[in-house]
């Protein structure tokens, strides 16, 4: 598999696409950072094949693409173990997941792991994250990935940038996590570190 193959995982259901300005956005921006000037239309490409939930992959490199539509049906989350990796290095959504696949299988009795890097709190490997500390939800300043309901969220005004470490983690009253898929679903038990 080539190293510069990215996608997008788009939620469609009842035939709308969710977000789809958040994509395309995210999108342009991993093109360029590939240094291409290739543009793909995701309003003209995707086209969902029914009325039921799918999940929208859309495979792309500098100068290609596919799309793919898979039936989707949540995984729960329902907890959280803390895992530190400061090698890990995943800026755009890159097919090649081998790093956040070792680091998955650390997760023991919990459904996915929360990744600390230099100290700081980043991401699941599924789903950016916040914590609801003193009234306000915050996500990490720095994620590994700038995922899109994140970015819509900080853009409504619901989610606030923040320095957050393992030690805001017994601060939480509540944690959450996030992507294109599940929207925001706060996380029953929570992180275990």
């Amino acid at each position: 598999m080539k190293p510069n193959i990215l996608f997008e995982t788009i939620r469609c259901e009842d035939g709308v696409v969710a977000h789809l300005s958040y994509h395309q956005k995210r999108l342009t921006a991993s093109l360029q950072c590939l240094g291409s000037k290739t543009h793909f239309d995701l309003e003209k490409l995707i086209v969902p094949p029914s009325k039921e939930l799918y999940r929208c992959r859309f495979i792309y490199d500098a100068a290609d693409y596919r799309i793919e539509f898979h039936p989707y049906t949540p995984r729960p989350i329902t907890s959280l173990r803390l895992v530190l990796d400061d090698t890990i290095h995943y800026p755009l959504k890159y097919t090649h997941r081998d790093h956040l696949s070792a680091l998955f299988e650390r997760r023991e009795s919990c459904n996915d792991v929360l990744i600390v890097k230099e100290g700081l709190l980043r991401d699941t490997t599924i789903a950016n994250i916040a914590l609801f500390i003193d009234g306000q939800w915050l996500t990490p300043q720095v994620p590994l990935l700038q995922g899109t309901t994140r970015a819509r969220l900080i853009d409504e005004g619901f989610l606030l940038p923040s320095v957050l470490t393992p030690n805001d983690v017994s601060k939480a009253q509540k944690v959450a996590i996030m992507n294109a898929m599940v929207g925001f679903v706060e996380i029953e038990n929570g992180i275990i570190t």
